[in-house]
């Protein structure tokens, strides 16, 4: 990248390591809701939180910062749209309060490295 020597792999990236983790876990969630929901929100779920984690190797594998701050754009939208599924969860009584306050900080710790991982890419891109 842009005379970097050493290629980084995507999945080196902390950024990602956290949203893959997060990913599994949704994946264990779901399965403990009502068989109605597997079409519906499990899948809603399962996709934004897949996304997250796609979007980030994808702009990784752009070797454009300007695409690389784009696709972690994205990727930030996937994790607003998975705070508003884990909700929804919340409101159809299938996690607890506690289930969804824990999950709304793992999406934000991973929003907080999406960001931080912005910052970088934008600093480089001068």
């Amino acid at each position: 990248m842009n005379g970097e020597k050493s290629y980084q792999d995507f999945t080196t990236l902390e950024l990602w390591r956290k949203a893959r983790a997060l990913k599994n876990e949704i994946f264990q969630l779901v399965q403990k809701f009502p068989s109605i929901e597997k079409f519906r929100l499990s899948d809603q779920m399962i996709r934004a939180s897949r996304s997250v984690g796609a979007s980030i190797a994808e702009g990784h594998g752009r070797f454009s910062y300007k695409e690389q701050i784009h696709f972690c754009i994205i990727c930030r939208g996937s994790l607003s749209e998975l705070r508003n599924h884990f909700i929804d969860a919340y409101d159809c009584k299938y996690i607890l309060k506690e289930e969804l306050q824990q999950f709304i900080l793992k999406v934000k710790e991973v929003e907080r490295l999406a960001n931080g991982y912005i910052t970088y890419l934008r600093a480089k891109n001068i």
